[in-house]
């Protein structure tokens, strides 16, 4: 590998962006994609590179074009940020780690976020606007509210909002999660933005426990992530 691409894998690491290394089998040539276009000794066909850029998407490693080009995906772990340490948090925080995602657990309230009730998990004792300013969701980061509490939920899904999380969603039910979505239509919010917000969060398998809700709060980030269709407004 050249000490330019080596460089550029790194930088994308420090950055936490997706890089693709591509290499062609025949000779070794070397390109890589930062999710726009290839640079490097390759040129690829349109089809070609939205097939690297669904391996991205994927973090999927492996071969392409009938085994003539090998992509490397170099990528940061997924984040997720969860806003309140409740019951449901502390199913959801260790499954979502064993998923391979950064877990923090954002809560002011300094009874509920506890090392004894998320060991090994990443703790904010921040007011959650002020955590998400600091902790900067990506394309690559997850918000999930589960507090009930607007004090708490609201400011988190704003900032949420704001950035370009590729999952939001909000614990409650129908309407609570109504009376959220008007009360982001007054802070401004557009239709378009709040569709973002999948909520009541989790996807509707009948889930009763926190495990169970849990659960399925993490399935649905996951068919999200992966472009998978989900149920949006479902019960959980």
């Amino acid at each position: 590998m050249r000490a330019e691409l080596l460089y550029r894998i790194q930088a994308a690491r420090a950055g936490r962006q997706p890089l693709a290394v591509i290499t062609r089998i025949s000779d070794g040539a070397q390109g890589h994609c930062d999710g726009d276009v290839v640079t490097g000794a390759l040129r690829l066909g349109d089809g070609d590179l939205e097939a690297v850029r669904a391996r991205m998407r994927d973090d999927n490693s492996g071969m392409l074009a009938g085994g003539e080009l090998f992509v490397h995906v170099h990528a940061p772990p997924v984040r997720l940020i969860i806003v309140g340490a409740v019951h449901i948090a502390q199913a959801l925080a260790p499954m979502a780690r064993i998923a391979g995602y950064d877990v923090t657990v954002v809560d002011p309230r300094g009874t509920f976020a506890t090392t004894d009730r998320f060991p090994g998990i990443a703790l904010s004792d921040e007011w959650p606007d002020d955590a998400l300013e600091i902790l900067e969701p990506d394309a690559r980061a997850a918000v999930v509210t589960l507090t009930h509490d607007p004090k708490l939920d609201d400011p988190a899904l704003t900032a949420a909002l704001r950035s370009p999380a590729f999952y939001i969603a909000a614990l409650g039910g129908r309407r609570t999660h109504s009376l959220r979505l008007e009360r982001l239509r007054e802070a401004g919010f557009a239709e378009t933005d709040l569709a973002r917000i999948n909520g009541p969060a989790g996807l509707p398998i009948g889930a009763t426990s926190p495990a169970e809700i849990a659960t399925s709060i993490l399935a649905q980030m996951i068919a999200v992530r992966h472009h998978r269709p989900v149920v949006p407004g479902a019960e959980p």
